[in-house]
């Protein structure tokens, strides 16, 4: 028996291995440029924490990231060999749970309503169907609409301290909702399923504030003015018109 062992085939694994290290290394340089824009992107959504007057230029800024974004997201497309995208998709996988959390914020902000997993894709230039090649992965959208969930929460009681007292009933009607869909979901999902029960506390915790609203008094305060003011204006109006028509007359 012949105890010989062909060295070459070591070497072909070699090459292997080399190039392996190499894609993933070019993988790793283009995540980090997507990072780097999704930090920017999550700084300037920062400001409605202290100044709601900001809300549309904040969304506008980040919008114009989430752009550049796209941008490196079909750079990357490109590194990932054709059928492989679950062997390296782990590189990617936390960065586009934030950018979902991202778009989910700015879409929320501007129009109120939750931002479809299409929408998302096609903001990123990204697929939806697996068999297209890089497309966004359903998990990933999930987990990245519930932290924008956990920011809501935040958003609404930073909202209340800035003396808007109407927000936070809607981000609580919006969050029900939110919940309400999640439990449709059959979710075997280890960290799904954590993040998932999480959803419920930031349910509870928005449903206290506005609990504590309501027993305050507050929740009308801006209308009311709003009324009285609009009020006390068309009674000024009618008074005016009387005085002119008592002119008139005479």
């Amino acid at each position: 028996m012949s105890n010989f062992v062909n060295l070459s085939i070591f070497e072909n694994y070699q090459k292997y291995i080399d190039n392996e290290q190499e894609i993933r290394e070019k993988i790793r340089l283009m995540v980090r440029k997507i990072e780097q824009n999704t930090k920017e992107a999550a700084i300037q959504l920062q400001i409605i924490h202290c100044d709601l007057s900001k809300i549309d230029n904040a969304c506008a800024k980040a919008r114009k990231t989430i752009a550049v974004c796209s941008e490196n997201y079909q750079s990357l497309s490109e590194l990932i060999p054709i059928g492989q995208y679950y062997r390296y998709s782990d590189h990617w996988t936390y960065i586009t749970q934030r950018l979902v959390f991202i778009i989910a914020m700015v879409v929320y902000l501007e129009a109120g309503f939750l931002v479809t997993r299409e929408t998302v894709a096609e903001m990123l230039g990204l697929k939806t169907n697996q068999a297209d090649g890089f497309h966004l992965d359903i998990e990933d959208y999930l987990m990245g609409i519930l932290q924008m969930a956990s920011e809501l929460s935040r958003f609404a009681t930073n909202s209340v301290t800035l003396g808007d007292y109407d927000r936070p009933l809607h981000i609580s009607r919006f969050m029900a909702n939110l919940n309400a869909g999640y439990r449709l979901l059959n979710l075997k999902n280890d960290g799904l399923r954590k993040r998932f029960d999480a959803l419920k506390y930031d349910v509870k915790k928005i449903e206290e504030v506005v609990y504590d609203i309501s027993i305050r008094g507050l929740k009308n305060i801006t209308n009311e003015a709003t009324d009285e003011t609009s009020n006390r204006e068309t009674e000024e109006n009618d008074s005016s018109t009387n005085a002119v028509g008592t002119v008139e007359n005479i």
